[in-house]
């Protein structure tokens, strides 16, 4: 199979998935160009937003368990 080919076979098997959301917003996105700055300003508010829905969901899972600071101490001092 030529490499002509394979990028239409390819692309064939992209376009036959639909887009999320968050793919048409990026898409979006994608079609203006940020300067630097915005670009690393962008990557941080995102990576910002996805760390604190982690440490939400994580503070919800030790609370839930009944942890605390003593068990991570615990945790540490296991060989």
């Amino acid at each position: 199979m030529s490499l002509v080919e394979t990028n239409e076979k390819n692309n064939a098997e992209i376009n036959s998935y639909p887009l999320s959301n968050v793919q048409m917003e990026l898409l979006k996105l994608y079609s203006t160009n940020l300067k630097e700055t915005d670009l690393e300003e962008l990557k941080k508010v995102l990576a910002n937003h996805f760390a604190g829905k982690a440490t939400k969901e994580a503070d919800q899972i030790w609370k839930q368990k009944k942890m605390s600071t003593d068990t991570m101490e615990k945790w540490l001092n296991e060989e």
